[in-house]
């Protein structure tokens, strides 16, 4: 996969289109791969190499090659097996209208007509019948991402444009999240003339976030897109700061829509100060930052066995106590059960031992896709499979 990324980003382009000054705040926090990151970069490769394998862009040899260094775990390999069989799916539903339908895979886009030196890499890319569809792999299930409005997915939708549209003619563009971890597969389909407007009314957005001009505006792109100047952004503490008021009122004194803008912020609140916090603990241990009325201690500690399980049972055993009494069995749950089995034998095996009670009500946000509470919809899903 490529490793190489563009100053305007089309996975960032939520914060830099909505606050233009995140360029040039972030640019001074350095770049730091999660553990998330990591895996979700090894699901692309692993399902760009199946991808290529049953295309026979590569030989099995070279498929191993591919793959041999990745740390690949079962379910990985099962979620890469449906998004390499989905793709196949939509490539050949194409290619069974347009025989000269063409794919690419990991394929670098250019879409710098519209965002200043940008570029970025299209998972997949297929191109038929006047028709593009760009799907891409999303292996998080943290967060359930859409399709709709997706800037990153629209403009790599401009980018495709860019490259094959004076060869094939595309009168029209989907764009495709595919997200197996949480069974998420969302689609929004533009028409050609739509996605190129949408790309001029972008491309001062972008010119603004590139010049380093433009001011913080806080809003909730900065916690979908992660930014990183969270922790040190005046207009961002000011935001927080200004519903932190309404927090500390009694409700009954709130107007309704105070009520929704607490809820809605307020998870996000108390991820602020945790971020503020971790920010002056790494300023303080690492530049000799001091804040008045703070300093860095020794945190408390839990005690822990200094050798593994094995060790500490076999000197209890040795000593006469019995076996039973020292270990705690129980069964694994789902999660760590079906990862033992596979999800096929899990649910040949237990699948009918298996229930899921009725959630607790809870408030979302109303374009979550979920029937709303007591709604006909929700009595539709809940009697379905009764005759």
């Amino acid at each position: 996969m490529p490793e190489e990324h563009a100053k305007l980003s089309a996975s960032g382009s939520k914060k830099w289109i909505n606050c233009p000054a995140s360029i040039a705040m972030e640019s001074k926090f350095p770049d730091e791969s999660s553990e998330y990151a990591k895996e979700g970069t090894t699901a692309h490769s692993l399902g760009e190499a199946k991808l290529k394998l049953a295309l026979n862009h590569i030989t099995r040899v070279q498929y191993h090659k591919m793959i041999r260094s990745l740390d690949i775990t079962e379910d990985m390999e099962e979620y890469t097996d449906s998004y390499r069989d989905f793709v196949l799916e939509r490539y050949n539903a194409v290619k069974s209208q347009c025989e000269d339908a063409q794919i690419h895979l990991e394929r670098r886009l250019d879409f710098s007509e519209w965002v200043p030196d940008g570029f970025g890499t299209g998972d997949t890319v297929i191109i038929g019948g006047g028709i593009i569809e760009i799907i891409d792999l999303k292996y998080g299930q943290g967060v359930k991402v859409s399709a709709d409005k997706n800037s990153q997915l629209r403009i790599y939708g401009l980018g495709a444009l860019s490259e094959y549209d004076y060869l094939y003619d595309i009168h029209k563009v989907n764009l495709t999240i595919f997200q197996p971890r949480l069974d998420n597969i969302d689609t929004e389909t533009l028409t050609r003339d739509e996605l190129i407007k949408w790309g001029e009314d972008l491309k001062p957005k972008a010119v603004l976030a590139n010049s380093g001009d433009g001011d913080c505006i806080a809003g909730r792109h900065c916690d979908d897109g992660f930014c990183k100047a969270r922790a040190v952004c005046r207009a961002y503490a000011e935001e927080k700061n200004r519903l932190a008021t309404m927090v500390f009122k009694p409700p009954l004194e709130l107007t309704e829509d105070e009520i929704a803008e607490v809820i809605d912020q307020a998870e996000n609140l108390a991820k602020w100060s945790k971020l503020v916090k971790d920010y002056a603990l790494e300023q303080a241990l690492n530049n000799g930052v001091k804040y008045p009325g703070f300093k860095v201690v020794e945190g408390r500690s839990n005690r822990k066995y200094a050798e593994d399980d094995s060790k500490i049972a076999d000197v209890l055993i040795k000593a006469g106590y019995d076996e039973k009494s020292i270990y705690k069995k129980e069964i694994l749950n789902i999660t760590k059960m079906e990862a033992l089995l596979s999800r096929a034998r899990f649910n040949e095996l237990l699948g009918e031992y298996v229930i899921k009670p009725q959630g607790k009500p809870t408030l979302v946000r109303s374009e979550d896709k979920r029937p709303e509470w007591n709604s006909a919809e929700k009595a539709a899903e809940d009697f379905k499979d009764i005759k």
